[in-house]
């Protein structure tokens, strides 16, 4: 295994009722990199990450293994691997204020005052001042896809997945929403994979980029 203290795939294969979905994939994500993850629709990229966040369906075949800071990932439970995902959807609660959406995802030994104090820096970092009390359902896709972003990065991840999470938006905000993206993984040393059919993502990140084939015999 690599020493690297970011995030190492080594010879990962996906097998689901005897045929061959992905790899195997040897892949080092180093702290504030974004690596790029392209394929085709059924070529195993969304299994992936899924077998990353220990939340791959259990028909599955893994073989090979993952590293994250040193650490294998298989034998850690999803909760303990301290890795943040984004999907297409925000996913986030309905029934939660923008405020409470993003207290879902503080460390919970964090109290009163200084849970409060964490949810504001991080809506002022985003241009959401004040929007603590809102109802996620008066946000635009814009401020939404911003929240649900914050929410992950206060859960204190040691690596960030990406699925996809830019591919509903407008062109224009799709560019300035990746770019906030792509700017708190950097700032924070978070090693980012991120699964697109965009060339223009892959542009903007600065790792390795990988294409994956159609799932193979």
């Amino acid at each position: 295994m690599s020493a690297t203290s970011g995030l190492v795939l080594e010879r990962v294969a996906l097998r689901l009722g005897g045929r061959r979905l992905l790899g195997p994939l040897d892949l080092t994500v180093e702290p504030g990199r974004v690596a790029v993850l392209m394929g085709p629709s059924g070529s195993g990229k969304s299994s992936l990450l899924a077998f990353l966040c220990g939340t791959l369906d259990p028909a599955f075949v893994v073989e090979g293994s993952a590293w994250l800071g040193g650490r294998a990932l298989a034998p850690l439970p999803p909760e303990r691997r301290r890795i943040g995902i984004l999907f297409q959807d925000d996913l986030l609660f309905p029934h939660l204020s923008v405020g409470e959406n993003l207290a879902f995802g503080l460390p919970s030994g964090l109290r009163g005052a200084e849970r409060r104090a964490r949810i504001e820096a991080a809506l002022a970092d985003a241009g959401l001042q004040g929007f603590a009390g809102r109802d996620p359902a008066t946000l635009s896709g814009g401020q939404r896809a911003r929240a649900a972003l914050l929410r992950t990065l206060l859960s204190e991840p040691a690596a960030l997945l990406l699925d996809e999470p830019f591919s509903k938006l407008d062109a224009d905000l799709r560019a300035r929403f990746r770019a906030f993206v792509f700017d708190h993984a950097r700032r924070q040393r978070l090693p980012t994979l991120l699964v697109t059919h965009d060339p223009a993502d892959a542009v903007e990140a600065d790792g390795p980029c990988l294409t994956l084939d159609a799932a193979g015999d």
